[in-house]
């Protein structure tokens, strides 16, 4: 077809002991977005680095352009014209953001030396195009997370490519950058380029995109156009059976008062005061910015408060760190998992119990491996952790099975609060719904849990109540019986509300 600008066919590859692609198809046409779809471990970034030239493909065909093509690595595939986006950041924080974008081929004057004039003011109109107001002169380091991926996307577009592949490009923007993004999208349709779209935002899927390429356990599973799926069709494809419900909330009568925050202040924090009960699921609710993670960081330990009580099981404590926070059965998993909650380097086992060591001491302070062993594979078939031995390398893992590992390594330690924030940030529609039975089974057990999510259906589909901030004040506080999207909303931007 004239309109074809890359063509993957029966793509296999295979690690050892285990068959990472089998038989995997992906068209890329001119001024179309396919989505590249599945849940994690299906084998869609494992697709992106034999495409790129990372992985070198066992069997299959690979035709770009009209021709048949084998890149032997990123810089290659890049400088023939095919983009990425990845998830992991690739930016030098020390650096500037022209500097970044246009590193290893800065403009030079005829001195043979960097045009710095040109570089900036050619950084500045990437910046424009995606409507952006910062100035190319900043660091790398001083802008949010957001910031940094549109700083991406605006390096993958300074190299004309005619296919650009974006890799969970929506993750950490807020909805004003992702609309951004969306425009920049449309205007690269427009201009005859070819978009690789992964995402796990089905919402986002029928939004941008065109055409939509499902995987699953490594094989093609089949090629729709959008306009003819719905969600639930598109959940069954991915995961091969239908979801009845994709949030199960459970209800149970709550317990006693188990945290009491009372007039907690401090960098981001204005003033909060809540309950948690035992057996419930609080939700906070609020935008990027909000001062949720920052809330939760103080009650953990992990930021100092300036003034305010915390109150665990009617006894007031001090939390100074969060070793303070583990020691008094507080766990909180971070909603940046590589940074703050996972070593990538180290293994499933020794990630998993790394807070909980101490109870696998004896008496001479030696570890009893074995009852370290069996804490482990308890979790890991608890949570349906797909790995090929505890001793795998957890950076090796799918994102979903990454999240699995951090949730397990708080409840290993066998807190009394679970503190969740963005559980479900990166993670494919089947892990999803797993994630959220466990919930339910902790909280079946009497475990008091605070869901901190960005994500509104999630918020009011698993609460039990949900409390909204803005600024760093608490605007919000619904019974779920009386929360609705509109009113959170509404709450997210500082009309105070109070239905509880």
């Amino acid at each position: 077809m004239d309109d074809m600008l890359l063509q993957l066919t029966d793509i296999h590859k295979s690690f050892p002991g285990v068959k990472a692609l089998s038989g995997v198809n992906l068209t890329v046409r001119a001024g179309r977005v396919m989505a590249l779809i599945g849940e994690n471990g299906a084998g869609k970034s494992t697709l992106m680095k034999v495409l790129t030239g990372i992985y070198k493909k066992d069997l299959g065909e690979i035709i770009y352009l009209g021709n048949k093509v084998n890149f032997t690595g990123p810089k290659a595939s890049q400088n023939a014209g095919i983009g990425i986006i990845h998830q992991e950041l690739n930016l030098i924080p020390q650096l500037t953001i022209a500097e970044n974008i246009f590193l290893g081929r800065e403009f030079v004057n005829k001195f043979g030396c960097i045009d710095w004039q040109k570089t900036y003011a050619e950084a500045d109109k990437l910046l424009a195009e995606l409507h952006l107001s910062y100035d190319s002169r900043r660091l790398i380091a001083d802008l949010s997370i957001g910031e940094q991926q549109m700083v991406e996307i605006a390096k993958a577009l300074s190299f004309n490519s005619k296919v650009i592949i974006m890799d969970e490009p929506t993750d950490a923007l807020t909805d004003t950058e992702t609309a951004s993004l969306f425009e920049v999208i449309n205007k690269l349709k427009k201009q005859n380029c070819g978009v690789v779209y992964i995402s796990h935002r089905l919402k986002e899927i029928f939004e941008i995109c065109d055409d939509v390429t499902v995987l699953r356990d490594g094989q093609f599973i089949g090629e729709k156009n959008v306009k003819d799926l719905n969600e639930d069709t598109l959940i069954e494809m991915m995961v091969g059976r239908k979801l009845d419900e994709q949030y199960p909330r459970i209800v149970k009568q709550r317990g006693e008062v188990t945290l009491a925050v009372n007039n907690l202040t401090g960098l981001g924090v204005n003033d909060v005061s809540f309950q948690l009960h035992e057996g419930e699921i609080l939700g906070i609710s609020g935008l990027m910015g909000s001062g949720r993670t920052e809330l939760m960081k103080m009650i953990y330990g992990a930021n100092p408060a300036k003034s305010g009580e915390i109150i665990l099981k009617g006894k007031s404590i001090k939390v100074r760190s969060p070793q303070d926070g583990l020691n008094q059965g507080i766990v909180y998993i971070s909603e940046d998992r590589k940074k703050d909650g996972l070593i990538l380097g180290m293994s499933v086992k020794d990630n998993m119990s790394l807070n909980a060591l101490n109870y696998f001491v004896n008496k001479f302070s030696k570890l009893r491996l074995r009852e370290e062993k069996q804490g482990v594979d308890d979790f890991v078939g608890l949570f349906n952790i797909k790995t090929p031995s505890i001793n795998q390398t957890i950076g090796f893992l799918s994102g979903g099975n990454q999240q699995k590992v951090a949730i397990a390594k708080g409840l290993m330690t066998r807190p009394d609060i679970l503190i969740l924030d963005e559980p479900t940030r990166g993670v494919d529609v089947g892990a999803k719904k797993e994630i959220y039975q466990l919930i339910n089974q902790f909280k079946q057990q009497g475990l008091s849990v605070i869901l901190v999510s960005s994500d509104m259906p999630e918020i009011l589909g698993m609460s039990d109540r949900i409390l909204v901030m803005y600024e760093g004040k608490v605007t919000g506080h619904f019974a779920i019986a009386d929360a609705t999207q509109e009113k959170l909303m509404a709450a997210a931007v500082g009309k105070t509300q109070e239905n509880a």
